[in-house]
């Protein structure tokens, strides 16, 4: 799981450098794509950590 949230922190990373380098006019768009994605992720990794939770709390010792 944490592979994931790596690659995609190197992701938006990556993105964002481009965007910085990138003066064509499209800012809003991107930082509006990009936020989507970034809650999209998010959301991702929420149900990925309630499911391992749970997981977890249901074996017994």
């Amino acid at each position: 799981m944490l592979t994931e949230v790596r690659m995609i922190l190197i992701l938006l990373r990556a993105e964002a450098e481009r965007l910085r380098n990138d003066e064509r006019g499209y800012a809003t768009e991107t930082i509006v794509v990009t936020a989507l994605l970034v809650a999209l992720a998010l959301a991702a990794v929420a149900v990925l950590v309630a499911k391992a939770i749970q997981k977890a709390n249901s074996i017994t010792l």
